[in-house]
């Protein structure tokens, strides 16, 4: 269960999101890229797309994007970035997303891929795939293990929202519910380590943007947590720093 069963709502920080969670390094897309995934004359339906970040970033590959979230201001923030460029945006659930038959070449799940209903979710996946499309689940974190930064930021978290479930992170593969094996083959996964350059602000802005805070906390309990971890950082970070992070890709294809 996320965070102990704590209710959260991830349109509360969708002002930060937008500013400091559009964080991936290059070569977070050029994996998607090499596998011929989400470019020229293809359709791509984004699941959970906050506030657009995958669309945006992968736009310049040439295919044509749809994204849906189910927060109204998420779509808000990902409309106002994505101002001139051709993609699609949806205030849905993915349970209730409804396009036609055979739609859309590739369906990719960034971050989000753990909160959805499976059984639920699976019969439209695969209807609105067309014949072999590739789901594709994305996922970066943090390594606290592995990370002094990352560590203290996590405690100073996890004093605030005990429940918190996304602490502790290590490396592994997506883990892929066994339902979703009886109408699509895995066909590809990997794990890999990455440096994400932050500021102080940005770093800050980042963990302020996580569910166990921006998207929880009551807002005075966002001020002291705030102020507690600046002043964390202050006397542990330079202005300019990077944090270890790894990211996976696990790529599967409709049968």
């Amino acid at each position: 269960m996320v965070d102990g069963g704590k209710p959260f709502d991830w349109g509360r920080t969708s002002e930060d999101y937008a500013k400091y969670r559009d964080i991936y390094p290059r070569e977070f897309y050029e994996k998607i890229f090499s596998r011929r995934l989400c470019v020229d004359g293809q359709r791509v339906l984004d699941l959970g797309t906050g506030t657009g970040v995958i669309p945006r970033n992968m736009y310049e590959y040439g295919a044509k994007w749809t994204g849906i979230d189910i927060s109204e201001k998420q779509i808000a923030q990902a409309k106002r970035l994505s101002e001139g460029m051709d993609i699609d945006y949806y205030t849905v659930s993915a349970e209730e997303t409804d396009f036609p038959d055979c739609t859309f070449d590739v369906i990719t799940a960034c971050q989000c891929f753990w909160y959805f209903d499976h059984e639920r979710i699976l019969p439209s996946l695969c209807r609105m795939l067309k014949p072999h499309g590739k789901l594709l689940v994305l996922y970066m974190a943090w390594l606290p293990n592995e990370d002094r930064l990352a560590a203290e930021s996590e405690r100073v978290v996890l004093k605030y929202s005990p429940k918190w479930s996304g602490a502790g992170e290590t490396v592994h593969p997506i883990h892929i519910p066994d339902c979703y094996f009886d109408k699509f083959k895995p066909v590809y996964n990997e794990e890999y380590p990455l440096l994400v350059p932050f500021t102080r602000e940005s770093w800050n802005g980042r963990m302020k943007a996580c569910r166990g805070v921006g998207a929880s906390l009551s807002e005075s309990e966002i001020v002291q947590w705030e102020r507690e971890h600046t002043k964390m950082l202050k006397r542990l970070a330079p202005e300019k720093f990077e944090v270890k992070h790894y990211a996976a890709i696990a790529e599967l294809e409709k049968t």
